[in-house]
Parts: structure tokens; C-alpha cells; sequence
């Protein structure tokens, strides 16, 4: 089976360094080992949708209003998100839940609102490194997918990903072992199984994500349990994330 590797640009690129990379990847992207995703900023949506179009590539969004459409200044839809080609959507990261604040509330109501859309989510979960230090990876994780997925059917899983991103590792350099890894894939199917079944637990899509580089992307996307990852920094580097994409196994 084919891994899963979502590309998450984060605030970099303007248009034409987006076009510059997706003409390149695209013209030497074989496809035989990965199936992609990549999520540029909202400004390349339609871009990337035109390069990727006649390709296994998919797009994603990296973020969405928990809204269906109204006086929110700023925002953007899912409605809008599907106009333009995207059929992902990454809710949950660390980033939107430190620095804006996300709630485990507002991001059940971003996937509930996304799913509706017809957009696939990638619900990240993950510790930060006073949790890991005290012991309570389980607990945390547990808890943001418990509110996360609350209220959701067991069909509509079928449509989320969830991808499993250490707040101590994300940027940092300091990425989690082996260990931590399939540990934690451990904790997010067990908690599938308590929730929705043991199928759905078999059938979830788990991806790891926090300073993935071409060094470590190998043994940790290898990990017992893990689908594939989520990458940042190194997914800017088109020479780079080719190589990761046409070599992973």
C-alpha cells in the first residue's frame, strides 16, 4: 500500500515561486510509491488545482471557517475551498490551536461543517512538551480526539485522516522516535475502537508529522501504524520533497 504524504506550506510562497514548483514537481513526480497532498496558502489554491489537474496529485486547504458563509471578515469556507478544487482540509494544527487559539469545540464544528462540504479532513492531534515530560501523552491525545470527533458517525470517518503532530517536535528539530511514534498510533486506534469500532480503528489513515526530514522520514513513516506523514519546512524544497515522495516505502 501506497503511503499517504501531505505537504503543509504553512505562510510560504508567492504565486510565482508556486508555479516554478508545481511545474517541476509535476513533470517528475512518478507516483509509483506515495499518493500526495499538498496544501499551499489560500492565495496558489486555484494555481496548484491547474497543475495538479490530470494528475493523482490532490489538493488540500490549511484551514477553513467553522461557518457555512456570513459577515466574517477574512475567512474562508469550505464552499469555497471545493470551488477551487481543494478535497482536504488540515484542521487542528498546533499552530491554529496555540497562536489563534482554537478550541477542541471550534475544531469539531470546522469538521462537522467541512464534512458536510464534501471535504475530507486531516484532524491533527498532538502533546506539548510539558505533557510528554508529565506523563500524560494519553491523556491529551484522547481528550482532543474525543471532542474532536464528537458527534460524528462512524461513515464519516472514512473521510478524516488523522495525523499525529508532537507540539515539541514541530519545528524544532527534536523529532519523536520510533517508539514515541508507534506508541501514540497505539493510544489514537485505541481510542477509535472504544468510540466508533474495531474496524474503524483497523481503518483510519494515521500520519506523523514534526520536522520530518529526508534523514528521518523513512524510520518514522515506517513505524507500526503509521499511513504516512505530514510535512513542513522540508515539503518548500522541491529537489527535496521529489525525492522524499518518489522514494518512500
Amino acid at each position: 500500500m501506497k503511503k499517504l504524504i501531505v505537504a503543509n506550506f504553512k505562510m510560504n510562497q508567492n504565486l510565482n515561486e508556486a508555479k516554478q514548483y508545481f511545474t517541476k514537481f509535476v513533470a517528475n513526480f512518478k507516483g509509483e510509491r506515495a499518493n500526495v497532498i499538498f496544501c499551499p496558502p489560500f492565495v496558489s489554491l486555484s494555481l496548484a488545482n491547474y497543475f495538479l489537474q490530470g494528475t493523482p496529485i490532490k489538493l488540500g486547504a490549511q484551514n477553513v471557517n467553522e461557518e457555512e458563509a456570513g459577515a466574517y471578515t477574512g475567512e474562508i469556507s469550505a464552499n469555497m475551498l471545493k470551488s477551487v478544487g481543494a478535497e482536504y482540509v488540515i484542521i487542528g494544527h498546533s499552530e491554529r490551536r496555540n497562536k489563534f487559539k482554537e478550541s477542541d469545540k471550534l475544531i469539531n464544528k470546522k469538521i462537522k461543517t467541512s464534512l458536510k462540504n464534501g471535504l475530507k479532513c486531516i484532524l491533527c492531534v498532538g502533546e506539548s512538551a510539558i505533557d510528554k515530560n508529565s506523563g500524560k501523552t494519553s491523556e491529551i491525545i484522547r481528550k482532543q480526539l474525543e471532542e474532536d470527533l464528537k458527534g460524528l458517525y462512524e461513515n464519516e470517518l472514512e473521510s478524516v485522516i488523522i495525523a499525529y503532530e508532537p507540539i515539541w517536535a514541530i519545528g524544532t528539530g527534536n523529532n519523536a522516535s520510533v517508539k514515541d511514534v508507534e506508541m501514540v498510533a497505539k493510544i489514537i486506534r485505541k481510542v477509535i475502537y472504544e468510540n466508533f469500532s474495531e474496524k474503524a480503528s483497523r481503518d483510519i489513515q494515521l500520519l506523523y508529522g514534526g520536522s520530518l526530514n529526508e534523514k528521518n522520514y523513512q524510520a518514522l513513516l515506517g513505524s507500526n501504524g503509521i499511513d504516512g506523514g505530514l510535512f513542513g519546512g522540508v515539503s518548500l524544497k522541491v529537489d527535496s520533497f521529489l525525492n522524499i515522495a518518489n522514494s518512500v516505502r
